[in-house]
């Protein structure tokens, strides 16, 4: 199974290279990697938001049910 995927990534490298020249390769991986820098930020955004949500809700829920103070 990883053998598949390295073999596959060999080969788009080897066409993007063909394609767009050594020069431009450090520019497509800089633009990758700064891509996958956003996707992870916002991945643990939407992962604190859900956390945040569920903290809220569980603070109503128990303030809720305590009896009424007299």
């Amino acid at each position: 199974m990883g053998s598949d995927l390295a073999i596959v990534l060999v080969v788009v490298l080897v066409i993007v290279l063909i394609w767009r020249g050594p020069k431009t390769l450090p520019l497509l991986g800089r633009a990758f990697g700064q891509g996958v820098k956003e996707a992870r930020k916002e991945i643990e955004g939407v992962k604190d938001d859900a956390v945040a949500t569920e903290t809220e809700t569980e603070s109503t829920a128990t303030d809720e049910t305590k009896p009424p103070q007299p």
